[in-house]
């Protein structure tokens, strides 16, 4: 099986963190011969959407990483925090498993992590307590499903770059979170940039790539 995986050990180099491992549609040991071999070569790793099996698998043969059953992701060698914080806001409890992705791609890049839990538009109170700290940030990604008006709202309220991640979550016309892009991405808020439905990976990694950038050009 490890004949057959063709792995980018340049990608360090070139970006700054080697290839992320993503574990959906992969077989157990497809997702484990390479995990093992980017181990082997960088210290570290990160595996997104694994499965239950080859999360366990991982558990049980990389006994240095650590699993993170919620979002399905599996890591060796996080580093100590050097930059940052990103702040990460979730709409609802229902959208953890993705603000969790999102969240341990920013700490695997080494960024510092504030997170903002059940903060959705149904009590705007919930998000305005939260806006000092969050305006504290050198990013924030803004996690929701449903209607998606989320990041909309802290876009308008912050002057921080506003990444918006929309989730599967919702009803019928929520349409496995088709509406909460669309949403997304017809802001009136200026300057949200939008990420796939449930890429919380693709969200923390450029907020990281953000938070990295201010670490070395800080603000006078």
């Amino acid at each position: 099986m490890t004949d057959t995986l063709d792995l980018d050990f340049d990608r360090h180099r070139r970006q700054g963190f080697p290839e992320v491992i993503y574990g959906g549609g992969k077989t157990v040991n497809e997702v484990l011969a390479a995990a093992t071999r980017l181990v082997e070569a960088h210290g570290k790793v990160l595996v997104t959407r694994a499965s239950d099996d080859a999360l366990a698998a991982l558990t049980d043969s990389l006994k240095q990483g650590r699993a993170h059953p919620r979002s399905h992701c599996f890591t060796v060698g996080e580093p100590t925090p050097t930059c940052g914080p990103v702040a990460v806001v979730s709409a609802g409890t229902s959208d953890e498993p993705v603000a969790e992705e999102a969240a341990v791609t920013l700490v695997m890049r080494g960024v510092r992590v504030e997170r903002f839990r059940d903060s959705g538009v149904a009590g705007l109170h919930r998000i305005m307590k939260h806006l000092d700290a969050i305006r504290r940030c050198h990013a924030v990604i803004v996690v929701a499903g449903m209607d998606g008006a989320l990041p909309s709202v802290v876009g308008g309220l912050l002057d921080i770059p506003v990444i918006a991640c929309p989730t599967s979550i919702g009803y019928g016309v929520a349409a496995g979170g088709h509406t909460a892009l669309n949403t997304m991405l017809a802001s009136c808020s200026a300057g949200v940039t939008v990420v796939n439905i449930d890429n919380g990976f693709g969200a923390g990694f450029a907020a990281a790539t953000i938070a990295l950038l201010v670490a070395r050009n800080p603000r006078s």
